[in-house]
């Protein structure tokens, strides 16, 4: 009875997650006091839902009496760190992404990019823009590149349906970037981190598929795109660039910023430590270089413009966000929920086979769309363990593919990623223009993308 309740009010916290703005409730707040309830319910309940067996394995006992002290050891001490290690190498590894992106945008380096288009063709500047989005994601990750490129929409495009047009595209291109890199997505990161997948596998496996994915949905829309987009009279600026930035010190954290993100994977492949060591490393560097930038600068200055300075902005709601979701979710695989869906899934979908698994994706793809992927993604995590022969393997048809569908299928609704939800915000656009303009479109996209992973697959396994 108490496991029921327990769902309860996950799929409540969930729903009040989805209607975020609806509510005018934070999502991060809705997903610290789920999980605080769910893992309190939990504790409430140990005699019902604690295995003893597991408890005296943990404890060292040989036999004993059931022990309600003992099963609340268990659960705050074992289960509950266990799931808090593993997620707090996902938010550290946030945490330093996030503020390195940060410093760049304070220096105003993105401007080097944005600076340089100055065409005025509706299908060229949708082709460069898109092309630009889909490689800087990949870089830096979907949300941050989706919020440069929607500001610099709005420095170059005067007409309101113009610009909401090319902001759709970008949330198709970002989403489709950020998937087939092991930095570019939150849920791709989940999946390297937990060792599902690995940096090499999953670019030349997801790349292709994810180039298809923005590809088809540019195609059917270039036929539509003509004419010549006209320039705002009130030129709105992209980031904020601070008066003391020198043009050398723009181009240097530029690059730098660019060269310490892209060094995390090489990190990890020499050094087998988890990708969040190769982040702290990247932002410690990132930090003494600003230090000795501006040393010589007023103090104001340096304050603005160095990482102590920079590390307020995060978005640290994000940040929480993920702590709350994740560790509810965490509470769920405690309990044994998901090993109970997923068995549910075995029997009904057929994942022993290549068709059930492929489905199986698509659907947590599609669903991602309608609520936030990263949960979908850590209840499948929690719900399938990494088994060496069969799809489940590391770099294994349901991982690659999980990749592919949950970071590209979100962008089936606006609601459905948090690039969507920024453009959302920064234009104001509203979810039926989205629906009925951009997300067949997506839907396209998307399972074009799809068949060629299918295809892919088949060819090379």
């Amino acid at each position: 009875m108490m496991e029921y309740l327990i769902v309860t009010v996950f799929i409540i916290g969930y729903i009040a997650i989805a209607l975020e703005h609806k509510l005018h409730i934070n999502k991060a707040a809705t997903a610290l006091v789920t999980s605080v309830i769910c893992w309190a319910l939990y504790a409430l309940s140990a005699t019902q839902l604690v295995d003893w067996a597991d408890v005296m394995h943990y404890l060292g006992l040989r036999a004993a009496e059931p022990n309600k002290e003992k099963m609340l050891e268990y659960i705050s001490d074992h289960q509950l760190l266990e799931h808090l290690s593993e997620i707090a190498s996902i938010l550290f590894f946030l945490i330093g992404a996030m503020t390195i992106v940060e410093t760049i945008d304070a220096h105003g380096g993105f401007t080097i990019i944005t600076n340089r288009i100055h065409t005025t063709s509706r299908s060229s500047l949708m082709w460069l823009v898109c092309g630009l989005t889909f490689f800087m994601s990949a870089a830096l990750d979907n949300l941050t590149t989706t919020i440069v490129m929607a500001s610099l929409v709005r420095k170059i495009i005067a007409n309101y349906k113009d610009r909401w047009l090319f902001a759709g595209m970008i949330v198709i291109s970002a989403n489709a970037g950020g998937a087939w890199s092991p930095i570019g997505d939150v849920t791709t990161t989940m999946l390297w981190i937990g060792k599902q997948i690995t940096t090499l596998r999953v670019i030349t496996m997801v790349f292709l598929p994810s180039v298809v994915c923005i590809l088809v949905p540019l195609l059917l829309l270039n036929r539509t795109l003509k004419g010549h987009i006209s320039h705002p009279t009130v030129k709105v600026t992209t980031g904020h660039i601070a008066p003391a930035v020198r043009p050398h010190e723009k181009k240097i954290i530029f690059i730098g910023g660019l060269a310490l993100l892209l060094f995390v994977p090489v990190f990890k492949a020499i050094t087998h430590l988890p990708p969040f060591m190769g982040m702290m490393l990247s932002l410690g560097i990132m930090w003494i270089a600003t230090e000795l930038l501006h040393k010589r600068k007023p103090f104001a200055v340096q304050r603005e413009l160095s990482v102590i300075g920079v590390i307020r902005k995060i978005d640290m709601a994000s940040v929480l966000f993920f702590l709350g979701i994740l560790l509810a979710v965490g509470s769920l695989q405690s309990m044994g929920t998901l090993t109970h869906l997923a068995s549910f899934l075995e029997h009904h979908i057929g994942i022993e086979r290549k068709t059930g698994i492929i489905l199986l994706a698509m659907t947590i793809g599609l669903l991602s769309s309608i609520v936030d992927n990263v949960p979908l993604v850590a209840a499948a995590m929690g719900m399938y363990a990494i088994q060496e022969g069969t799809y489940f393997e590391q770099d294994g048809l349901f991982w690659e593919f999980l990749a592919y569908a949950a970071g590209t299928g979100g962008s089936a609704l606006i609601i459905g990623s948090a690039a969507g939800v920024a453009v959302m915000g920064i234009e104001r656009i509203t979810f039926s223009w989205y629906l009925r303009k951009i997300a067949p479109l997506a839907l396209i996209g998307f399972i074009s993308g799809a068949l060629v992973y299918v295809l892919q697959y088949n060819l090379v396994h």
